[in-house]
């Protein structure tokens, strides 16, 4: 009773309506009408493709072709990585990816589009694609992501065919790398070359791919980021698109392509935010001495940028007039 006493008095001492935000003096705000003739139009939308490493030259340039014509962000970042998956030269993506350490090829990958859709497999074993069986998990099913036989059973129900992944090739480095290797699994940079990749269309939407055979030699079961929205992919249409490559668990612990749209959102320009999220990830750890974390941000207005832990990160970038591979060496400042 004294609360509500009190509260009525201090509402009658500042006039009442002031205390809660709301003024009873002024008139309604209306919202002002718009001058068409007079409003400068919109500056037209220039399509857009960065991918991460060298190989994602040959990813964009598929992605392009859709891109030009009209074609999806979402249709161009699936196709464009799909080039990869099905290079057996690739031993890091898709037919050829290096084995885990028991001699299994296992992928992973993630797609999301402009209106917050995403859909993921991880531990897929036998499909060529699994970036276009994630697409299927995102527009077939009610769920984000499917593993292992549960992602296998759906892609075969769905008309993909099973097909040995492992090459002569990566199996002859798998049997050499058992003679020494004492069944330890490496961590170095041969062996996530993840290809990651941002797209913008001529409707200014943008969507992200992800897709990777994962860590070399790994352990079975191993699953890393690359399946998993918010740390190897994020897109958010009203600010941009992140992506990521390198030790999976390390970019899991920072949710690293969301941190860095969360750090577009205040301002920084996907450059500097990819800094920032490398910064962030070297804080967290002891040591990041011999690994390699990188990312990739494309912002609404077509800025991209990239970083990583390591000398030598590069990313592909293409637009009409624009076709080039992007060093980004790595510099300390922090």
């Amino acid at each position: 009773m004294m609360i509500r006493r009190n509260f009525l008095k201090l509402l009658g001492l500042t006039g009442g309506t002031s205390l809660l935000g709301i003024s009873c003096n002024n008139a309604p705000t209306t919202t002002p009408s718009i001058d068409k003739e007079t409003t400068t139009p919109p500056t037209p939308i220039q399509p857009i493709v960065v991918s991460t490493w060298k190989h994602g030259m040959e990813a964009n340039a598929a992605a392009w072709q859709i891109l030009e014509k009209g074609g999806t962000a979402l249709d161009a970042v699936e196709k464009g990585v799909m080039v990869s998956e099905s290079d057996p030269e690739n031993t890091s993506v898709g037919i050829g990816g290096t084995p885990d350490r028991d001699g299994h090829v296992t992928l992973d990958a993630c797609i999301m589009d402009h209106e917050g859709a995403c859909g993921s497999v991880a531990f897929l074993q036998e499909i060529e694609n699994p970036i276009a069986v994630a697409r299927l998990v995102m527009e077939k099913t009610p769920h984000v992501m499917l593993v292992g036989k549960g992602a296998q059973d759906f892609a075969l129900q769905e008309g993909f065919q099973r097909k040995n992944l492992l090459t002569e090739k990566s199996k002859e480095a798998w049997l050499e790398w058992k003679k020494t290797s004492n069944y330890t699994t490496p961590v170095n940079i041969e062996n996530h070359d993840t290809i990651s990749m941002l797209a913008i269309d001529k409707a200014g939407n943008i969507s992200g791919a992800c897709t990777t055979s994962g860590l070399g030699y790994k352990m079975h079961g191993r699953v890393g980021d690359s399946p998993i929205i918010g740390a190897s992919l994020f897109v958010d249409n009203e600010v941009g698109g992140a992506c990521a490559t390198g030790v999976g668990e390390m970019v899991i612990r920072v949710v690293g392509s969301h941190l860095v749209v969360e750090l577009m959102r205040q301002g920084h320009s996907p450059q500097k935010a990819c800094e920032m999220a490398v910064q962030r990830v070297i804080s967290k750890h002891k040591s990041v001495e011999g690994q390699q974390v990188g990312f990739l941000a494309l912002n609404k207005n077509g800025e991209a940028g990239g970083f990583a832990i390591y000398n030598g990160f590069n990313y592909a970038y293409r637009t009409q007039d624009k076709n080039e591979l992007i060093d980004t060496p790595f510099t300390r400042e922090w």
